[in-house]
């Protein structure tokens, strides 16, 4: 139940929702096991110990493994249909962030970078991409620049020197990005852009991150806030990530590791979705509470799915062919389910996608029109796959 200071929080985030909308990433790295998770197949050859549980989505039956998301799966729509064939995890992850395969000599920006050009307020001091945990490149923002590249709060942590040196002022550290900026201005003048425009953004940037050091600020959180998510790290990422969506930011990336379970799976399963249950599911949770979820997507991804056949050392390997990535908030159908594997899993036989098909999706989600193209140097360039489309049973019409 809402109180008081929850009614603000919606009211706020009414007139956060009027203006932008920001997305929410939560990459399993490895490749969770979708038979672990979302498309259970329980006593079947290939189904292992787990059994599916009735969800808060009627019809909806998920793993075991996760209780807590079970009661938020209202709000989440799945997609059971995944076919990249793709096994191989850099070129897996790379068709999941971009929507692309990958061509030689060239990058697609990845999917934080693209929206935090194309959502982010140009006038905003905050960063459009912000990734928590590991992971984050430059190489992700591709030709869009260096504005759009993710900033990692390197374990969990803020930023460096977010603070000015106590030996300056304020009005003599304003002072001096003039002067500088009025150098760099002037050493720019005949020369190409794309080469000082990385040297210039990194002061901006710096400068703005500066001036909303309070994002960063994470010792606020209660002790009921932290016991609700957990004290490991993964649960005070997803806090983390919850007080980011709050302070507006466009794009925010959760990475929970390590998935790649060729040996072992089911006990590795039982500790790692162990701990990311009750944390997404929470932050699910709150989110709605607070009127978040209205204007923020939210999707659970990896590179890829493991095998329906468990191997000699009780593992799964990888497996590109028929998987599961779950999606809700913003332009979100909750409890929907897209796509269908037979019965041992072991191929999709309804509604197959790939990962254009995602990409149009979460594109239409929040607003946006994937056919729309990048521009580079006068050249356009798909923001997602043509000939593809948005998953009919996923979006909710956007008018």
């Amino acid at each position: 139940m809402l109180g008081f200071g929850g009614m603000v929080h919606a009211q706020a985030a009414k007139e956060l929702e009027r203006k932008q909308r920001q997305v929410v990433v939560f990459w399993l790295s490895g490749g969770v096991s979708q038979l672990e998770t979302w498309d259970p197949k329980p006593n079947t050859d290939n189904g292992g110990p787990f059994n599916s549980i009735e969800t808060s989505a009627s019809g909806v039956r998920i793993c075991e493994l996760l209780p807590h998301t079970a009661k938020q799966m209202h709000h989440l729509a799945l997609v059971r249909g995944v076919n990249t064939k793709e096994n191989n995890h850099a070129k897996g992850a790379y068709i999941m962030q971009t929507g692309h395969r990958q061509t030689p000599g060239f990058e697609f920006p990845y999917l934080g970078s693209a929206f935090s050009s194309l959502l982010n307020p140009p006038d905003s001091p905050l960063p459009g991409y912000i990734c928590v945990g590991r992971g984050g490149s430059a190489k992700e923002a591709s030709f869009l620049g260096p504005r759009h590249v993710p900033l990692t709060l390197a374990e969990g942590k803020p930023p460096s020197n977010l603070d000015r040196h106590k030996t300056l002022s304020a009005e003599g550290d304003l002072r001096r990005r003039r002067i500088r900026k009025s150098l760099s201005d002037r050493f720019g003048r005949g020369r190409r852009q794309a080469e000082t425009e990385v040297y210039n953004s990194s002061f901006d940037r710096a400068a703005n991150l500066m001036g909303r050091k309070d994002i960063f600020d994470f010792s606020t959180f209660s002790d009921a806030e932290v016991a609700a998510y957990g004290k490991h790290d993964f649960g005070r990422q997803c806090l983390m990530a919850r007080k980011l969506v709050e302070s507006g930011v466009t794009f925010t990336k959760v990475t929970h590791t390590n998935y790649d379970t060729h040996s072992e799976n089911f006990n590795f399963h039982i500790e790692q979705l162990g701990e990311f249950d009750k944390p997404f599911a929470t932050f699910v949770g709150d989110l709605y509470d607070r009127g978040l979820l209205e204007h923020t997507l939210i999707i659970v991804m990896c590179e890829f799915g493991r095998t329906p056949r468990i191997n000699q050392r009780v593992g799964r390997d990888h497996w590109g062919s028929a998987w599961s990535v779950a999606l809700g908030g913003v332009g979100v159908r909750g409890g929907a389910v897209s796509g269908k594997t037979n019965a041992n899993g072991t191929k999709v036989i309804d509604g197959e996608v790939n990962g254009g098909h995602l990409f149009h999706t979460y594109y239409r989600a929040v607003g946006l029109d994937p056919t729309e193209p990048f521009y580079y140097r006068g050249r356009p360039f798909e923001t997602a796959p043509e000939g593809q489309a948005p998953i009919q049973q996923v979006p909710v019409q956007r008018h």
